[in-house]
C-alpha cells in the first residue's frame, strides 16, 4: 500500500499524519518509539486530501471546536485490536474509560491486560482517544504521546466540555 505524510506543528508537538489514497492510517508523535506503529515507506504529500482534512480537524479539536473526528481510517491491526480500538472511539469526549471498563465493554473482564496493549498499538493517535483511557484508580498511565501530553489532552477535553456546557 502506497503512503502518504505530512507533518503538522500542533499544542502536543509535532504530529506526522499518514494516510493511503483513500483513508488515514496513523498520526504518530515526534518521539514515537520505533515499531510501534509498523507502515510502508511513505511519501511527502503536503497537499493530500485526506491530510489536509485532517489537519483542520486537528485544529478545531485543538481550538476546543470539534468533540469528534469525521475521517474515512484504515488502521492496520489484529481483529481484537481492531476491535479495542473501535471501542475507543465510543468512549464519550471529556470522558475516560478503564482498561477493565473497556475489556467488560468487549465481553471479557480478563482481558484488561490485551486491551492496555492493543490501545498501546492504536495508530491513530488523537483521532482514536487512546488518551481517554486511565487506570483502574483513575491515574494516567503509559500514553506514546507521554503522560503530560495525555494530560493535556485531557484537560483540553475538559475545559472545553465546561465551556459548552457553561
Amino acid at each position: 500500500m502506497t503512503l502518504f505524510y505530512k507533518e503538522i506543528e500542533s499544542p502536543v508537538g509535532k504530529l506526522k499524519l499518514v494516510a493511503s489514497s483513500n483513508a488515514l492510517v496513523a498520526v504518530l508523535w515526534e518521539r514515537e518509539r520505533p515499531n510501534r506503529v509498523k507502515l510502508d515507506t511513505m511519501t511527502l504529500a503536503p497537499q493530500h486530501p485526506i491530510l489536509l482534512e485532517t489537519e483542520r480537524q486537528l485544529a478545531e479539536y485543538f481550538s476546543g471546536e470539534r468533540i469528534q473526528f469525521d475521517l474515512p481510517l484504515q488502521p492496520d491491526g489484529s481483529e481484537f485490536q481492531k476491535k479495542v480500538w473501535q471501542a475507543l472511539r465510543e468512549i464519550p469526549f471529556g470522558q475516560t474509560r478503564s482498561y477493565l471498563d473497556l475489556a467488560k465493554a468487549l465481553g471479557s473482564s480478563k482481558a484488561a491486560r490485551a486491551v492496555g496493549a492493543a490501545n498501546g498499538k492504536n495508530p491513530l493517535s488523537i483521532i482514536v482517544p487512546c488518551h481517554r483511557v486511565v487506570g483502574a484508580d483513575g491515574s494516567l498511565t503509559g500514553f506514546a504521546g507521554g503522560v503530560e501530553t495525555k494530560a493535556a489532552l485531557l484537560a483540553l477535553e475538559n475545559r472545553s466540555t465546561e465551556a459548552m456546557n457553561g
